[in-house]
């Protein structure tokens, strides 16, 4: 009966964000796309084998790959974009925050950081503010997964640390995001 509370509370918040978006932009956000094209399938340098957890408490599989690295695993992606004034997380990059929520999920031992980053435009402490919306938004929705909060800080680094250096929208969509970071990864 919880789950399908906090389901339900999902479903009304992101409702409610919705209705409060502002008007979608056409040209998007990129996504960060890591499928494996060809050659190493296993998509770790690992070889060893062997089962149990590496120092960040992944669990490594029967291969030797850590499936928070492996390209072909959904954990290997780990950034949320986002339209230009919004930390609402939309419906392309749900997926990645449902993959991680469950990930923390059923590893109880994981932790990470989210850092929330906006774009070059506004004052600093506009962006400061927007990039911890950005991280907290995602945070929000891991938390109503199932994640427990004592496994995810959130930071905002807000313009300062920015993916694309470029000063026009292809740039500044890169940099409207929240990357997630694993501790003792």
């Amino acid at each position: 009966m919880s789950r399908f509370l906090k389901l339900g509370f999902l479903v009304f918040i992101v409702a409610a964000l919705a209705a409060c978006s502002s008007t979608p932009n056409d040209e998007g956000a990129p996504v960060d796309d890591r499928t494996v094209t060809s050659g190493d399938t296993t998509g770790s340098a690992g070889t060893s084998g062997a089962s149990g957890t590496d120092i960040s408490g992944a669990n490594v599989d029967g291969r030797g790959g850590n499936e928070l690295k492996d390209p072909a695993n959904i954990l290997s992606r780990r950034s949320v974009f986002f339209a230009f004034d919004s930390y609402v997380v939309e419906d392309q990059y749900r997926p990645i925050v449902e993959a991680h929520a469950r990930y923390l999920v059923g590893h109880s031992d994981a932790r990470m950081m989210l850092q929330g980053h906006a774009d070059e435009r506004g004052t600093h402490e506009y962006n400061i503010a927007l990039g911890q919306r950005r991280a907290d938004a995602v945070k929000r929705m891991m938390v109503l997964l199932g994640a427990k909060e004592s496994q995810i800080e959130t930071v905002s680094f807000g313009k300062e640390n920015p993916r694309n250096p470029g000063h026009d929208e292809a740039a500044w969509a890169e940099n409207r995001r929240t990357d997630i970071v694993y501790v003792g990864e």
